[in-house]
């Protein structure tokens, strides 16, 4: 019996002390990744990977809680189909002087090159480009704010934008969509790196049938006219990495080529010289639903063109319109984690009262990324129209469980208990 018991004892000890160990921030960090990953194999051996579910038959309205826009009836395009949109007419862009010729090949001096902690490519990356304008931090500070559970795997560029802002005021910060190869060399010619978040690849599976895509922000700060590559500063490949112009487009395009521009005040003129009319978000916005409904007619079968249309009649709240697109990306299919990224099928089934949709697919994003708050609210909402207050309330205390900053969460939260 004492001998039992001085195992036990010693068992104990050697559990606390490995608790302990594992709980110090330098080990900590190298060994929390593998941790996560095992548990992320795991809940895939348990829970199977599917593809993203396709589009439901159209289900009846829900009279629980409308949206601000009335949803009418629509008809769901199908893959071969444009869906019958016509854009609302936006302001009338002015004519602009043709851009000065750049130089041929662009080196701008490259940052102390970060290596990003898990899950941390939009904050390292950010740590960088700061950098670059003297800051001092580093990618925890920002972390901290932004996604203060090292599990958080999403970091928006809105976010990214936030903290500049709220951080760094001595510089300015904007973000705009639609942008294209030339304007990335225009910006990078005029001494301005910029931020591009793309498609990246997993080089090893994180559960059975991973088909390994995931999200990745990339700092770009070069250009090369002769080689047709871009040169830029990744925080998980490495600094100066060369990347042929197709590739980056490619890449880019899964993200409604979204980009981040940091700038002092006194580059405002240049930075507007140069993006001209997509200077006011709602003309670029424009601009970027004419390319994107242009990528579906040239390119039919491609997902992403689909959903960036989708994504782009969102921010102009033509909800049902965004939804056909949306449904026609989930048809063609999506990758496996794209909704752990990119919120606006939520946002556009939520409106046009395609609950069904709604929580269809924030249970599936939520199956692949159980702490994302932002599945999390959304299904939160789509229980609320559905009268299930209870369930609502359950999500949005966990959104603000994995992110106690997370505004939306709180709203939803007050706005529930107000109502």
């Amino acid at each position: 019996m004492r001998k039992l018991q001085i195992t036990l004892l010693a068992l104990l000890v050697l559990f606390l002390l490995v608790v302990g160990l594992y709980l110090l921030p330098p080990i900590n960090q190298r060994v929390y990744w593998r941790v996560d990953f095992a548990l992320a194999y795991l809940r895939g051996v348990i829970n199977p990977v599917s593809a993203i579910p396709t589009a439901l038959p159209e289900q009846p309205e829900s009279n629980i809680i409308q949206p601000s826009l009335t949803p009418t009836a629509s008809k769901i395009a199908a893959p071969s189909e444009t869906p019958a949109f016509t854009p609302t007419p936006g302001p009338t862009a002015t004519a602009q002087p043709s851009p000065t010729p750049i130089p041929q090949t662009v080196s701008l001096a490259a940052p102390v090159w970060v290596k990003q902690d898990m899950n941390n490519c939009g904050p390292a990356s950010l740590a960088m480009y700061l950098s670059y304008y003297g800051w001092q931090g580093d990618q925890y500070n920002i972390s901290s704010l932004l996604k203060p559970r090292r599990q958080d795997r999403n970091v928006n560029v809105e976010e990214l934008v936030y903290y500049v802002r709220t951080r760094a005021g001595w510089l300015n910060a904007e973000y705009r969509v639609g942008g294209d190869l030339e304007l990335l060399k225009r910006l990078v010619a005029a001494g301005i790196p910029v931020m591009v978040e793309e498609s990246f690849y997993f080089e090893a599976p994180y559960w059975p049938n991973d088909d390994l895509w995931a999200a990745h922000y990339f700092l770009v700060t070069g250009y090369d006219e002769i080689k047709q590559t871009f040169s830029g500063q990744d925080s998980y490949h490495g600094p100066e990495q060369q990347v042929p112009y197709e590739t980056l487009d490619e890449y880019w395009q899964a993200f409604n080529r979204v980009y981040v521009l940091l700038y002092f005040p006194e580059q405002e003129d240049v930075v507007k010289s140069i993006l001209g009319a997509d200077w006011d978000p709602d003309v670029n916005r424009q601009n970027a639903l004419e390319v994107a409904r242009a990528e579906t007619e040239s390119q039919p079968q491609n997902a992403f063109a689909w959903f960036n249309l989708g994504t782009n009649l969102t921010y102009f709240e033509h909800y049902l319109e965004a939804s056909e697109a949306y449904d026609v990306a989930r048809n063609l299919g999506l990758p496996q984690r794209m909704l752990r990224y990119q919120f606006g099928p939520f946002i556009a089934y939520f409106h046009s009262g395609k609950t069904d949709d709604l929580i269809t697919l924030a249970d599936y994003a939520l199956q692949r990324t159980p702490n994302a708050e932002e599945a999390l609210l959304w299904r939160g909402w789509g229980y609320y129209r559905l009268g299930k207050t209870s369930e609502a309330m359950a999500d949005f205390r966990q959104a603000m469980e994995e992110n106690p900053y997370y505004q939306d969460a709180q709203y939803a939260l007050d706005f529930v208990r107000e109502n």
